[in-house]
């Protein structure tokens, strides 16, 4: 019997680190997934805002050409423009961080239910190995 319960701990011991490894690997592909979406959406702002500075610069240079004061109308509109864009960044970059924040929620979740599997099956071990003692 003895050799039962050295094999019985074994695989419990065995499995239960599997799980974990299992959940660690899958949080760090979440996390890097997370990162990965982190850069894209850095990437993605600054182009963003190049094309934003890029439309700006070209209405002051059109507002000089054609003999328009930066005052009044013009300049108020442009104003406008550039708020309604710069709330539709903030927009987009708000959603980008609850995104990435999600990715890690979840990595961290997966962490904490491969430990909770590998304590199921140490503890399904220790059963299996008492009932195999008491039965001696």
């Amino acid at each position: 019997m003895a050799i039962f319960t050295i094999v019985a701990a074994g695989a419990a011991l065995a499995g239960a680190y599997l799980q974990k490894q299992q959940a660690d690997v899958q949080a760090a592909e979440i996390e890097r997934q997370a990162d990965q979406e982190r850069i894209a959406a850095e990437g993605e702002e600054l182009r963003r805002r190049q094309q934003l500075n890029k439309a700006l610069a070209a209405n002051v240079v059109s507002q000089s050409m054609s003999g328009i004061a930066g005052e009044g109308t013009p300049e108020s509109i442009a104003l406008e423009s550039a708020k309604q864009i710069s709330l539709s960044e903030s927009t987009e970059q708000l959603s980008d961080r609850l995104r990435q924040s999600q990715l890690k929620r979840q990595a961290k979740n997966i962490r904490s239910a491969g430990k909770l599997a590998a304590g199921s099956t140490l503890l399904r071990g220790a059963t299996q190995i008492s009932q195999l003692g008491g039965g001696q």
